[in-house]
């Protein structure tokens, strides 16, 4: 009878444990797969972008560079030459417009009635500003903000700067500086600090050791 016992619980904690197996098999294959999904994907749609904008610029300069070889029977590498000092040229007469009120007005309303509608336009526009440096990317910036509108002073980052001077910071809660808070902020509420990110993200993790040299970089700002 205790050897039936013994039997049946042996074969049922096998049980358990191959069925755990299985579960943590399907379960690494499942986020493997994912996780693979979330490098390549983003990859292949950056790369396809990127391709298809070289594709058009240089059929562009093809284009106009044939004309131009063939009307003027210039050289090549002159044509190209004078196709790409056109498009830099055009380029920089658009951006003088656009800085004037009816340019930037027309442009606004271009942009909102056409482009905005092409799918992923707000996308790679906002990719082409980080990448040309007209835009920073979020958590570049280090800040002690003051939340609660008092003296007390929490560690976060800048990830948005609004035309009103405002801006959004994410406030991280140690050790993970993945989780947190956001809070939308009047300029007064939030110090920008001259600290290097991984600085504040060692503070962070740190439960907070570390941070003699947040305070002391934001001492020496308002000192100034």
């Amino acid at each position: 009878m205790f050897q039936g016992i013994s039997l049946i619980f042996v074969l049922t904690k096998y049980g358990k444990y191959e069925k755990d197996t299985m579960e943590k098999i399907r379960s690494f294959l499942r986020t493997s797969v994912i996780g693979g999904i979330t490098v390549v994907l983003p990859a292949t749609i950056t790369f396809l972008v990127l391709k298809l904008i070289f594709d058009f610029i240089t059929d562009l300069i093809q284009l106009l560079t044939e004309l131009l070889v063939s009307t003027r029977e210039m050289q090549r590498f002159l044509a190209d030459s004078i196709v790409i000092a056109l498009i830099f040229t055009a380029c920089f007469f658009i951006g003088v417009i656009i800085k004037t009120r009816l340019g930037k007005w027309i442009y606004s309303s271009v942009e909102e009635k056409i482009f905005k509608a092409a799918p992923g336009y707000s996308i790679i526009k906002e990719a082409v500003n980080q990448f040309l440096g007209r835009k920073k990317t979020p958590l570049s910036t280090v800040a002690l903000a003051n939340i609660f509108q008092n003296d007390t002073l929490v560690t976060a980052f800048i990830t948005d700067t609004h035309d009103d001077g405002s801006y959004t910071v994410f406030v991280p809660t140690g050790p993970n500086p993945t989780s947190g808070n956001i809070f939308h902020l009047s300029s007064k509420y939030v110090h920008i600090i001259d600290t290097p990110v991984q600085d504040a993200m060692r503070s962070v993790i740190s439960f907070g050791a570390g941070s003699a040299d947040l305070l002391k970089a934001y001492n020496t700002e308002n000192d100034e």
